[in-house]
């Protein structure tokens, strides 16, 4: 996943000469996870560059640029990094479209290598995703494997309005090839061209009939790791990949329940007020007719996301997911 993010970078830098990268690292290191290596090389130190390690102001910093007709791609190193700039995030770059009346866009695109899976130290993963999603004017998206992340981040750089990008941080080392053509490189290959998905929309990763998985970033993988179990047993699940969480796909997920009548929901954060609450009172309200039992939730726990040893045990298992979907088919 890394590689196919490198590459969407480089072709964002190649067709648009407003596009800057930068922030901790991202230069002659190339990133903590060698996201944007080789791109300070080709493209140059202004055009991508090392910030100090100031989040805010690196989030200052892109708003700023926005203001000016850049289209900023800010790194945060960390999601626990970001905490500082949400002050900058939430005040400046998610309300200066709206506070202009349309005068100042904000085409700034967050990256933010997010969510657990690598034992990390305390800091280094977290799940902001909620945080994120509530707040107006945001727009929130985890890809699960490499074509998705390719093609998430160019319709999020491509995109007027500010992005928060949040890469999960276990499936960096996704080696599935990029599956797309290489369409022409022009400034305005715009989305249909490429027949992306539009952005908000969900997909359906695998079908099934007895129930859904639905889940985001890492968590994907980790339900078709249960779908392939559980179809051992002849219980065929589909797995939907939210992938846009702001704006979420309600009527994909409407149409994931009609067909199967139970749904899961999977994800990192904390239970309580996290994203999957969200999901499921849009499966209530658009498909409450067609469920056969009540959404489960699989989450974190209601504690600080712990630092690695404990990941294992706080992270949703395969076991704990298999439970869900045992007690949502057994009501």
């Amino acid at each position: 996943m890394q590689q196919a993010i490198n590459r969407a970078l480089r072709r964002l830098l190649q067709e648009d000469p407003a596009t800057l990268v930068f922030g901790e690292d991202v230069g002659r290191l190339g990133g903590v996870f060698r996201v944007t290596d080789g791109l300070q090389r080709e493209f140059g130190e202004k055009r991508v560059f090392d910030t100090p390690l100031a989040e805010s102001g690196i989030i200052g910093l892109a708003v700023g640029l926005a203001m000016n007709g850049y289209r900023p791609i800010p790194e945060v190193q960390f999601d626990g990094f970001a905490y500082p700039a949400v002050d900058q995030i939430v005040n400046q770059m998610a309300r200066m479209n709206y506070r202009s009346r349309g005068a100042a866009p904000m085409p700034i695109t967050l990256r933010l290598p997010s969510f657990g899976g690598i034992q990390a130290p305390e800091h280094h993963g977290e799940s902001l995703e909620a945080l994120f999603a509530h707040v107006p004017g945001l727009k929130v998206v985890a890809p699960s494997d490499p074509t998705e992340a390719y093609r998430t981040l160019l319709q999020a750089v491509r995109s007027d309005d500010p992005v928060i990008y949040m890469e999960p941080k276990a499936r960096y080392w996704d080696r599935r090839p990029v599956d797309l053509p290489e369409p022409p490189l022009t400034a305005e290959a715009g989305d249909e061209t490429e027949g992306f998905d539009p952005i908000g929309t969900s997909r359906v990763v695998r079908l099934g009939r007895h129930a859904t998985l639905i889940a985001w970033g890492a968590m994907v993988h980790r339900c078709l790791q249960v779908a392939e179990l559980a179809a051992e047993d002849g219980v065929e699940l589909e797995v939907l990949d939210l992938r846009w969480l702001k704006p979420i796909d309600a009527d994909g997920l409407a149409a994931s329940v009609a067909r199967t009548k139970r749904a899961v929901v999977v994800h990192e954060a904390p239970l309580t007020a996290g994203l999957g609450a969200e999901v499921s009172a849009l499966i209530t309200e658009r498909a409450f007719r067609d469920l056969a039992a009540p959404v489960q939730r699989v989450t974190g726990f209601d504690v600080p996301y712990p630092a690695g040893p404990l990941e294992p045990q706080y992270l949703p298992t395969i076991d704990r997911v298999l439970l869900a979907v045992q007690r949502t088919l057994e009501f």
